[in-house]
């Protein structure tokens, strides 16, 4: 079952988000690449020694099959980078996981998603922001993102469960690893219009780098992300800047200057990494949005029309890099890619007769709209 190949293919050492694509399209399938000869594997850019002795492990597909089986008995849906009802707004991100564990009723692609995150250590006036938040978004008919962590996170799902919102927490651990263990009950009442999301195998326990896994999805899957309360550093601040590279709104909660968990937000306003957050009608305008739902998310024409997932490793970091930095040298391109210009400019004319990239005066490219 092509599935269970596309499954094993997640569980192999060295593949990753952007491989686990690139090897599909280059071999057709992902029963092709655990049959293919080395030498054809050796030809796609990336793969050497260590990918090619783990797509010799046999006992990566009795793997998958147990983990099919077990998602069929816990109820949770596998949904695989390449597929079509693959959450379209990381669809269009280059760095997308390439496998996502979903547990619950709720609408990945729901028509609006905000991302609420912030400190552990949420003060009296944070809890008070939040809930408001929540509350003054109900009529926008919204879905709300956060991380289930203590503090603004759980703070930010437990309003939307009071509110009747649905709400989607993203785990930096397996699906069944609910962390922390106190938010269980909260997890069972987010299913019945949300639910839980992750790219972690089951019984994965959450590790550091996870947790910034964790929270370029929850910056990729939001419409627009709001940073509550964070001290100079945090996970908040990283989730910003992951939202910021994605080119989605960004809001920041001003607070005392005397509290250091409004530090954070401070920063980012005087970086002009976010919008200052007054009041929710500042999102509202900004977005664009309406109470019957007419109005237009605010999302760049590149993001709705381009998805990476059909380009090749390097197309996909051409187009990355022109989506986020804008029209640059050839000279440059190569140097920010690591693309040889000879090979550069022969990707770079095939993206333009596909409509995706223009050429410029000064040798420069950039992304046609």
């Amino acid at each position: 079952m092509e599935k269970h190949y596309q499954l094993a293919l997640t569980l192999v050492d060295g593949v990753g988000s952007i491989m686990f694509r690139q090897l599909i399209n280059t071999m057709g399938s992902a029963e092709n690449v655990f049959k293919a000869r080395t030498d054809k594997l050796l030809k796609t850019p990336g793969v050497g020694k260590q990918i090619i002795d783990s797509l010799k492990d046999k006992t990566l597909l009795t793997k998958a099959e147990n983990i099919w089986k077990e998602s069929e008995k816990q109820q949770v849906k596998l949904c695989f980078s390449i597929d079509r009802d693959y959450p379209s707004r990381l669809k269009s991100l280059y760095d997308a996981p390439a496998i996502l564990y979903f547990k619950g009723n709720g609408d990945l692609s729901a028509l609006r998603t905000v991302g609420i995150v912030g400190t552990r250590q949420a003060t009296e006036y944070g809890r008070k922001v939040t809930e408001d938040i929540v509350e003054q978004l109900k009529p926008y008919k919204v879905s709300i993102i956060s991380g289930l962590a203590y503090g603004i996170d759980i703070i930010a799902h437990k309003a939307a469960i009071d509110q009747g919102i649905p709400t989607i927490g993203v785990m930096a651990s397996g699906i069944d690893v609910v962390y922390p263990a106190a938010h269980k009950k909260y997890v069972e009442q987010m299913l019945d219009k949300g639910g839980v999301l992750s790219e972690n195998p089951f019984g994965m326990k959450p590790i550091r780098n996870l947790f910034i896994a964790r929270n370029r999805i929850i910056a990729g899957i939001s419409d627009v992300n709001i940073v509550v309360e964070s001290a100079e550093k945090g996970g908040a601040l990283i989730t910003a800047d992951f939202a910021n590279n994605y080119h989605h709104e960004v809001f920041a909660v001003p607070g005392s200057l005397d509290n250091k968990y409004s530090a954070g937000c401070h920063k980012l306003i005087k970086e002009n990494k976010a919008n200052i957050f007054t009041q929710t009608s500042d999102i509202i305008e900004t977005m664009n949005w309406s109470i019957d739902g007419t109005g237009i998310t605010k999302t760049t024409p590149i993001e709705q029309e381009i998805d990476l997932t059909q380009f090749t490793q390097e197309e996909g970091q051409v187009i990355a890099y022109l989506r986020i930095h804008g029209e640059t040298q050839i000279d440059n391109l190569s140097w920010q890619t690591q693309i040889p210009v000879n090979r550069l400019a022969s990707l770079l004319l095939n993206l333009e007769f596909q409509g995706i990239v223009k050429a410029m005066a000064g040798k420069k490219f950039g992304l046609k709209l």
